[in-house]
């Protein structure tokens, strides 16, 4: 099973727990009925749907991935949802042109922190909005309020002898400091920039479960043991599910996730 149709396996489990936190995502972009939007670095694309039926028959989803693996299954769940509103285009965000303008909003759901250069991409998006557009961007808040997100990370990198990501570089929490994801918005030419908490309940049946959804979904987490041999890679995710057991209770397990959400318009002026 490839890395795709692993990740998909997992897709309703993001689905379910991040639903309510992607409406506030799309309420946050300010996407009505009718809107042409774009969906950066969309994944398999659930929030693409959650968008589409938004927007409805008469409006747009762009959804746009730099994984054309990944922009298939968004065409597969559209259609299986019978949506005909929704496009794909596989590009990386700040490979973005006008060529693909005007949008009337724009959203990124867990991907904005991941960038290489998340002000390439802000200044791409930017341009790409018409004026007053609104774009709105959901990342990880800080590891201290993300322990299921940061402790198997923490176990990982130190099982392969590796450093977290230094301020500024891409990683889970990047943009999750107090005010960090505010001033880049306003830094990157935004305007009327807002940033609201939400939070999000991850339950599965057991802690196994959750370090499947790990190995198998989260490629930020498996490239950080990538290079460990077979026995290494071993030991470390065995540390991973003890500490994982501590989530469970009463035969589940659950845990919240904190999450913020910027959203900021194209100047129209």
């Amino acid at each position: 099973m490839g890395v795709g149709s692993t990740r998909l396996k997992w897709e309703h489990v993001f689905t379910a727990s991040l639903s309510s936190a992607t409406d506030a995502l799309i309420d946050m972009a300010g996407i009505r009925p009718g809107m042409r939007i774009l969906d950066l670095a969309c994944g398999a694309g659930s929030q693409s749907i959650q968008a589409a039926k938004r927007v409805g028959p008469t409006g747009t989803v762009v959804a746009s991935d730099i994984s054309g693996t990944m922009l298939e299954h968004v065409r597969r769940n559209a259609a299986r949802e019978g949506l005909q509103n929704i496009e794909t285009l596989e590009c990386a965000a700040d490979e973005l042109d006008e060529t693909q303008a005007p949008f009337d909003a724009s959203m990124c759901r867990l991907g904005l922190m991941l960038f290489p250069s998340p002000p390439k991409a802000l200044e791409a998006v930017r341009r790409v909005l018409k004026p007053g557009a609104r774009f709105a961007a959901l990342v990880f808040t800080t590891p201290a309020n993300n322990p299921f997100m940061a402790q198997p990370m923490a176990i990982l990198l130190r099982h392969a002898g590796k450093s977290p990501p230094a301020p500024g570089q891409p990683g889970i929490f990047a943009l999750g400091a107090t005010g960090l994801l505010e001033d880049l918005m306003k830094d990157n030419g935004f305007a009327g920039v807002e940033t609201k908490i939400v939070s999000a309940r991850l339950a599965l049946p057991s802690a196994s479960d959750a370090l499947r959804l790990l190995q198998e979904a989260a490629g930020a987490y498996r490239a950080v043991v990538a290079g460990l041999g077979d026995e290494a890679k071993s030991k470390a995710w065995d540390e991973v599910h003890d500490r994982l057991m501590l989530f469970e209770a009463g035969g589940r397990f659950e845990t919240e996730l904190e999450l913020i959400i910027g959203s900021g318009a194209r100047p129209s002026g």
